[in-house]
């Protein structure tokens, strides 16, 4: 592009300025399509909500998760409801109930008891 100067004189200074030349001007059906071409122009779309496979987790023990229970639960380092939950497939109210059991047993004692959630560990024989 070439600019347009124009020189206009004052008492002590030149001063030059620059015009940019003139816009060429867009039809209204450029305009519209160039509206619906760009990014702001297009309908927003919902985002796909992340939908995650729901447990089948047993409401009762068999005898077969129940064996399990008193055999490997015992055993861990870390025992809470949830734990418990997690590893037999059972619902959390099993779950409390199993280490209830444990715990009468004396097969794990209880470290922490909050209102939600309880942390338990495997019985040393120092500590019964």
């Amino acid at each position: 592009h070439f600019y347009n100067c124009r020189q206009r004189r004052h008492s002590s200074s030149t001063v030059t300025t620059v015009t940019m030349p003139a816009k060429e001007q867009k039809t209204k059906e450029a305009k519209l399509k160039a509206a619906m071409g760009s990014s702001r122009g297009r309908k927003k779309k919902w985002s796909k909500a992340k939908s995650h496979e729901k447990l089948n987790s047993m409401v009762l023990f068999d005898q077969k998760t129940y064996d399990k229970m008193l055999k490997d639960v015992p055993k861990m380092k870390l025992i809470t409801p949830s734990i418990v939950s997690d590893r037999l497939k059972v619902n959390g109210s099993l779950a409390r109930k199993a280490i209830a059991i444990l715990l009468e047993r004396g097969d794990v004692r209880e470290i922490a008891h909050h209102n939600s959630q309880s942390i338990y560990t495997r019985a040393t024989a120092g500590k019964a």
